[in-house]
């Protein structure tokens, strides 16, 4: 039987999404390598060897899908701003080398990306790496927010601390008398039609009635939300609600519909009875962050599990293009993204199956048996992913993702 081809591959993975939102998922592919990659961690995880030292390292829950832009900034419910990991959607028990294989070959891609030179990306992998390593032997754990924080994030947190909710508002809304709805102008928001909009509506009331003050929750309009590059063409909403009441005072809720790991078939035999993917993806996420995104819930809906949250002002990524060419910021970030990974995978060990602290411990205290062969494979792969880039890029332009409609 002959292998499907990158494109192939790719095509069968998607099948099943919303085709408008898809063909801007293809086009955003085209893009860069680094922006392919971050729209197939199918491809990466299904591609990891049944053999691979990856695979014999002690099991974690991860992130699954682990990159240098899966790092941002949030409210938690306490209304402290932290930065941390994010994007769960595949969120696994894992082996703890697949999130930092994922992660440290991100940085090999995204090189240029970042217009680095091969000593400068090697310095960066291996700040990363060592600070996952160090991280993990301490065994000690903590947040990074505002006060804790240093260097570019504690920069960065400040900066996005005092955004405006009404500014964020704007820029999504249009107040006309006493009606407000969603821009048609926002280029992440798609407007929903009428059954989608009573559909969606009827969820959050009912999830409403489950939370002290119901009234702050009521649905003033609902919209597709347009965002992120992977997860492009699954459903996800915007959704407006009243808040305390007043003119300005409103509140943006995200609701996305949650699929199956991409991993899920490989480790299936490990991983714990989840009452939905929603679920797995909530308890996951609040296992391995410090704090959790204000509203973080899963929802069950007829079509299938939701997770839910607030859309904040605050909520952010650093912009990466802003540090090209400043190494030395480029150094703080790449390590706290390496300590990151290792409290998370810290602070959600010995749940259902995940190691305890002392293994992890140990495995990086023994980094010297591990290290190099991640860094070789993480290069290795990033090459691939440059080969499957070329390749992708050809069927793209010869029309093979085009909608047969067209």
């Amino acid at each position: 039987m002959v292998n499907p081809s990158i494109p192939e591959r790719i095509k069968a993975f998607n099948a099943d999404r919303d085709p408008i939102l898809l063909e801007g998922k293809y086009s955003a592919m085209r893009e860069s390598p680094f922006r392919f990659f971050r729209g197939t961690s199918h491809l990466f995880n299904s591609d990891i060897p049944t053999d691979s030292f990856i695979l014999e390292s002690p099991q974690t829950w991860n992130v699954g899908d682990l990159h240098i832009e899966n790092f941002g900034s949030f409210k938690a419910d306490n209304r402290i701003a932290y930065f941390d990991l994010n994007d769960f959607d595949e969120c696994i028990l894992a082996p703890n080398l697949a999130d930092l294989a994922r992660l440290t070959c991100s940085l090999f891609v995204a090189a240029d990306f970042l217009k680095l030179n091969d000593a400068e990306v090697n310095y960066l992998v291996k700040t990363l790496t060592d600070a996952y390593a160090s991280t993990l032997t301490l065994g000690y754990i903590r947040p990074l927010e505002q006060e804790t924080a240093t260097g570019v994030i504690r920069h960065f947190l400040r900066s996005v601390e005092y955004r405006k909710r009404r500014l964020f508002l704007e820029s999504r809304v249009v107040y006309k008398k006493h009606k407000i709805r969603f821009s048609k102008r926002n280029l992440h928001i798609r407007k929903a039609d009428k059954e989608t909009k009573v559909r969606i509506s009827n969820a959050i009331n009912a999830w409403a009635e489950t939370q002290p003050n119901p009234s702050f929750f009521t649905v003033l309009d609902v919209a597709h939300r347009v965002a992120g590059t992977g997860s492009l063409g699954i459903e996800r909403f915007m959704i407006l609600v009243s808040g305390p009441g007043k003119s300005g005072t409103e509140y943006l809720l995200d609701l996305k519909k949650s699929l199956p790991s991409t991993l899920q078939t490989r480790l299936a035999a490990n991983q714990p009875s989840w009452t939905s993917e929603a679920e797995r993806i909530v308890e996951v996420q609040k296992r391995i962050q410090a704090a959790s995104p204000a509203l973080l819930h899963p929802l069950v809906l007829p079509d299938g599990s939701y997770v839910l949250r607030e859309l904040q002002p605050i909520e952010d990524k650093i912009a990466l293009i802003a540090l090209i060419g400043k190494t030395k910021k480029l150094e703080s970030l790449v390590g706290n993204m390496g300590r990151l990974c290792a409290w998370g995978h810290l602070r959600s060990s010995g749940r259902q199956g995940s190691a305890i602290a002392d293994e992890l411990i140990n495995f990086g205290a023994n980094y010297d048996t591990w290290r190099q062969p991640l860094i070789d494979y993480a290069h290795q792969y990033a090459q691939q992913i440059r080969t499957d880039y070329i390749a992708y890029c050809r069927a793209y332009d010869d029309g093979f993702f085009r909608p047969i409609s067209q």
